[in-house]
Order: structure tokens, then C-alpha cells, then sequence
């Protein structure tokens, strides 16, 4: 059963939902963010925006299209922190607000926003689980970026003892806010481009479960506006150092998730 929040949503164009916003972190990310933004907007109110310190002029460009639009807000953030304390920050102010779910996606084109409302259902008729995204790459897609991210994912279903991540590194995904913002503020990590599947695999372990969807994503090429900071070496290492804590922590709470594991399996045998 969807929520009666979500069908009251959909039943209206105008409507605007009390409990599911879509949450943007921005940092540098060119032109696209504008089309990023309005796509959301077409498909979702409310949607938020945390400009993560950017230099590019897109927080003016930004604020100038809220000024027109009651259902955008910007949250302009003075210095760059990263994307985990930037979608943190959101969280705090959606918690304080009365939201129970964020959807997340990032503010270069490369997401899917058409899918907000297909997310959103997921999450309104499964609200205790998180919504994530499989990415669905054309043929064009950067075989660096497609073939490395199959590493992060069997650390990251390694370390969950295979509880169903489809994809530990997507950014387009729905978490109830409640406990990601109590993994966050449990710890100081996941704070930059190791938010992703740090917050999977701590989500998991806390007990709540991955829904997985298909999504398409895109890769835009420079000369069609695309933006990327990623940086093979730095954000490997990130990576690398991440999977190294987390699998301390898997090791710790092994008894755990195998009694969880063997639960799961005698409920389908039962």
C-alpha cells in the first residue's frame, strides 16, 4: 500500500508531499544543474539543493530560480565539506521539518530524475527500507568506471554478508532519514565521496534493508557539459581505506549478521 502522502501527491500535479523530499548536493557542476534541477522539479515538490561551497557562480544561478519557484529551496553552504556533509546537512533540516525520506541524486545530468516518482512509490508502500539504484550503463559509459565499481560492491556485500546491495557506489536512492542520520552523526566518516557505500553498508548493518531498482545512467563528455571530480588515485585510496575500516567493523558484528542471515533463510524455508 502506497502512503496516503504519496497517492495524495500523485492525485495532484500541485501537490506537495509532507514526508519525501528530493535532496540535491551540489559542488562545481556546470551548466547541468540547471536542467538536473528543473527535471527534478517536474517530477517531485519539494526538492532541495546544497550548494557544497561552490565556486562556479551555480549558487546565484540557483537561488535566482527558487526566487521564482516555492517548491526549490537552496541551502548554500559557505565552504566545500563534502558530499556526506553536505547530504547531512539536508538531513538535519528535513528531520527538523517533519520529512521522513530523502532522495538523493546528483546535480550533473547523470540521474535519472524521470524515476523520482517510481522511487518515491518504492519507498511510500516499503518505508523501513532504503531505495537504491542499479545503475544501467549505455555503451559509452567509461569501462574504467563501470569495471571498477564491481570491486566496492563485493567489499560492500562481503562486509553486509551479502544482505542484497545491487550497487554500493549510485547515488540516486531513497534512505528514511531517521536512521541514516544516526549512523552519520554516530561516527566522523562518510563525509565526502565515501558517503555512498559507507552508508549502505552501515544502514545494513543497522538492519535496514536495500530495495534494489534499475536506473539508467548517463556520462556526459565535456563538450556536453559534463563535469566530473573524481580522481582515480585520491578517491581510490578514499575507497580503499573505507573497505579497510569496514571490514573491522564486519568482523565485529559477524555473529550478528549471521544470525541474521540464518533467520532470514529459516523464515523463507518456514
Amino acid at each position: 500500500m502506497f502512503s496516503p502522502d504519496y497517492l495524495a501527491m500523485n492525485a495532484c500535479p500541485s501537490g506537495i508531499s509532507q514526508t519525501h523530499l528530493v535532496l540535491i548536493p551540489s559542488y562545481n557542476p556546470g551548466p547541468k544543474v540547471y536542467e538536473t534541477v528543473r527535471s527534478a522539479r517536474a517530477q517531485w515538490t519539494p526538492v532541495w539543493v546544497v550548494v557544497d561551497g561552490s565556486t562556479d557562480g551555480s549558487a546565484e544561478g540557483l537561488q535566482a530560480m527558487a526566487a521564482h519557484d516555492d517548491g526549490l529551496r537552496v541551502l548554500v553552504l559557505p565552504r566545500n565539506v563534502g558530499k556526506g556533509a553536505a547530504v547531512l546537512h539536508g538531513l538535519d533540516l528535513a528531520a527538523a521539518e517533519g520529512f521522513t525520506h530523502v532522495l538523493t541524486m546528483d546535480s550533473d545530468g547523470q540521474h535519472p530524475a524521470y524515476l523520482i516518482p517510481d522511487f518515491m512509490a518504492a519507498s511510500s508502500a516499503r518505508p523501513a527500507d532504503m531505495v537504491l539504484g542499479v545503475p544501467v550503463f549505455a555503451a559509452d559509459a567509461p569501462r574504467l568506471r563501470v569495471n571498477g565499481r564491481k570491486v566496492s560492491n563485493w567489499w560492500a556485500n562481503l562486509e553486509t554478508l551479502w544482505a542484497g546491495i545491487g550497487d554500493s557506489l549510485f547515488g540516486f536512492r531513497v534512505y528514511p532519514i531517521a536512521p541514516l542520520r544516526r549512523v552519520m552523526q554516530g561516527q566522523r566518516w562518510m563525509r565526502r565521496f565515501d558517503f555512498d557505500p559507507e552508508a549502505v553498508v552501515r544502514m545494513c548493518w543497522l538492519g535496514v534493508k536495500p530495495l534494489n531498482l534499475p536506473a539508467v545512467v548517463r556520462y556526459f563528455r565535456a563538450d556536453e557539459g559534463g563535469v566530473s571530480h573524481f580522481n582515480y588515485l585520491r578517491d581510490n585510496l578514499l575507497l580503499t581505506w573505507m573497505h579497510s575500516r569496514l571490514f573491522v567493523g564486519f568482523l565485529l558484528r559477524l555473529p550478528l549478521l549471521l544470525a541474521r542471515r540464518l533467520a532470514r533463510s529459516e523464515k523463507r524455508g518456514g
